[in-house]
């Protein structure tokens, strides 16, 4: 192999490597986020897993975090988290407002 193709294979597996995301994981049970606190880190780009063990459906929502989706019952949805700066960045779910709600906080 030469040269240039060794440099090639090594940009390209370390672009690979440095997009793989960190995966976090909420799950919603009786209309509450467990963790209520979900601690990622800083600068990084995420991968969010909502997890819904509930038989209704939820809407995760955060304005901060530019996400609003609906999660089935019984279900989960994924998202993509750009890498943000060090904060509280609040989120909810808007069917139970009272009780399902919680803070990503950045590392």
């Amino acid at each position: 192999m030469n040269r240039f193709a060794a440099a090639v294979l090594l940009l390209i597996a370390g672009a690979c490597g440095a997009a793989a995301a960190e995966s976090y994981t909420l799950t919603i049970k009786d209309h509450k986020f467990d963790p209520a606190e979900l601690k990622i880190a800083a600068d990084k780009p995420a991968t969010l897993v909502v997890k819904n063990l509930d038989g209704t459906p939820e809407e995760f929502e955060s304005k901060p975090l530019r996400i609003e989706k609906v999660v089935p019952a019984n279900s989960e949805a994924t998202f993509q988290i750009r890498a943000l700066k060090p904060g509280r960045y609040k989120f909810f779910g808007e069917f139970h407002e009272d009780s399902a709600k919680g803070e990503v906080v950045v590392e």
